[in-house]
């Protein structure tokens, strides 16, 4: 199933494919090489935008706000994660403290560790219950929940949470 940015991402594949073979097709002529140099140009932007939009954040931004993770930040702060970990009313509730330090541990792994990992130990599915919802293989959501649990610091006060 292709949503928007499949086909967007498809629909500037071709179009840089195209700007391609206009280029080649071009001369050495003084006029051919000023419209190479706009075509490398477009060429160029239109390979930024295929990066952004497959990799879903700026190309080449090493700053602190990428570094950060803000796209997934959010994703988890708009979450309602820490409601649906209170299922049992006798169990106590997590503190901010607490609530801090998963959200921590959360922003460490990648979307689909964290989709896998929150599945399985929130909601208590099983991996084929998981694998069947993602579309993945059983042991492909085995994988990335080990992955996730190796990332699982190993303070006390984590390790009691998750």
């Amino acid at each position: 199933m292709e949503n928007w940015a499949d086909t967007l991402i498809i629909q500037y594949e071709e179009g840089r494919k195209e700007l391609h073979r206009m280029k080649e097709a071009l001369g050495d002529s003084d006029f051919d090489i000023y419209d190479k140099k706009q075509l490398n140009s477009m060429i160029s932007s239109m390979s930024y935008v295929l990066d952004w939009l497959k990799n879903g954040r700026e190309p080449n931004a090493l700053r602190g706000i990428d570094k950060n993770r803000p796209y997934q930040r959010n994703s988890i702060a708009n979450m309602d994660i820490f409601a649906s970990l209170d299922i049992y009313p006798e169990e106590r509730k997590l503190s901010e403290e607490e609530k801090e330090a998963v959200v921590s541990f959360l922003m460490k792994l990648s979307p689909r560790e964290r989709q896998c990992f929150i599945l399985h130990h929130a909601y208590m599915m099983s991996y084929s219950e998981i694998a069947a919802q993602l579309g993945v293989g059983r042991s492909t959501v085995q994988k990335y929940i080990e992955r996730a649990k190796s990332k699982i610091p190993c303070r006390a006060d984590v390790m009691q949470i998750v």
